[in-house]
């Protein structure tokens, strides 16, 4: 075997080793950035009105629609673009009188959040004259199984518990009810 051979098999193992890592970087931080909601997001609470299907694979769940889905078109704040169907967009909501954090602003780009507000990433639904609706990722919540039915019938009464991250992403830790 001749020296420039081995020096080729060298580099070939090492791009496949580099690969192989690079992919399990990917796969971790995917995971990883997960849990960094829960470690550095802050707690929000939002109203709900949910609805209650079931998937076959994975058991009931209850689909959540919120305040904050659908959005006034004089919230949008971007004056160098629209709000349109498929778009990033990045809602900046504050807690109302009652303690529930409702939509104050949006926008198609960052930015940077006030005292005591918190930066939604979502996506453009779609956006009539009279509506935004906004889609944030956090529109499933999976129950234990036959308990979705008691949650339906409580969907005027419900408040969901949200960790929303710095850059924007929410997951739901859990539903409570309503006290009004």
């Amino acid at each position: 075997m001749s020296n420039g051979s081995a020096v080729s098999v060298k580099r070939r193992s090492l791009l496949v080793y580099g690969l192989v890592l690079l992919q399990a970087l990917v796969l971790a931080g995917v995971a990883v950035s997960y849990y960094a909601v829960g470690w550095f997001g802050q707690d929000v609470r939002v109203r709900t009105v949910p609805v209650d299907p079931r998937d076959l694979l994975y058991g009931d769940y209850v689909t959540l629609s919120y305040d904050i889905s659908r959005l006034d078109p004089s919230l949008w704040k971007d004056p160098g673009s629209r709000a349109e169907r498929g778009k990033t967009i990045f809602v900046v909501a504050a807690p109302g009188a009652d303690g529930l954090f409702e939509a104050k602003a949006a926008y198609g780009s960052k930015p940077s959040a006030g005292q005591g507000e918190v930066v939604l990433k979502g996506r453009i639904n779609y956006n009539w004259d009279d509506a935004i609706a906004v889609k944030y990722g956090i529109e499933k919540y999976y129950v234990p199984e036959n308990t979705g039915q008691a949650l339906e019938e409580k969907a005027d009464r419900l408040i969901v518990h949200l960790k929303v991250a710095p850059w924007g992403q929410a997951v739901i830790q859990g539903l409570e009810d309503r006290k009004d």
